[in-house]
Formats: structure tokens, C-alpha cells, sequence
């Protein structure tokens, strides 16, 4: 669940405000210039995304980056 998007300045001068909400369950995606650069997530979201991946990889998936933005799609996006 996304719950909030900051700028990296933002982030950086609101850390902490930022980390709870991750440790409360909720995503922050990091922009920097207008782009998302990044996402803070909580522990158990990072597991499943590398779960998914590596499940990926043992299913033969060749194309590994398509399979990969197919699953995060999925699983995490947002909606604009």
C-alpha cells in the first residue's frame, strides 16, 4: 500500500516521519527531479518481491526483466 510519495530533500529532512509510516505498513516512492527513484518499503514487501523474483528465474523465465516489470506491476502498483 502506497502511502505517501517525497521528494529525496524531503525525505532526507522528514526521515523520520517517513520511517514510520514504512514500519506501519505503507510504501514511500522517492522522487527526485519529477521521477521516481525509489521505494522505501517495509521488510516483508522486500522478501515477497525477492521471492517472486527468484521464482522467476526457477521457472526459466528467459526474459527476465520483462517477467520481473510484469510481477512488480502486479504487485505493487499504484494508482495514478
Amino acid at each position: 500500500m502506497v502511502g505517501a510519495t517525497a521528494t529525496a530533500t524531503e525525505m532526507q529532512n522528514n526521515f523520520g516521519r517517513y520511517l514510520n509510516l514504512v514500519m506501519n505498513g505503507s510504501e514511500v516512492i522517492v522522487t527526485k527531479n519529477g521521477r521516481e527513484v525509489g521505494r522505501f518499503i517495509p521488510k516483508g514487501a522486500a522478501v515477497s518481491y525477492l521471492t517472486d523474483s527468484l521464482t522467476g528465474i526457477l521457472q526459466g523465465n528467459h526474459d527476465l526483466v520483462e517477467a520481473r516489470a510484469e510481477r512488480v506491476r502486479a504487485k505493487y502498483e499504484t494508482a495514478d
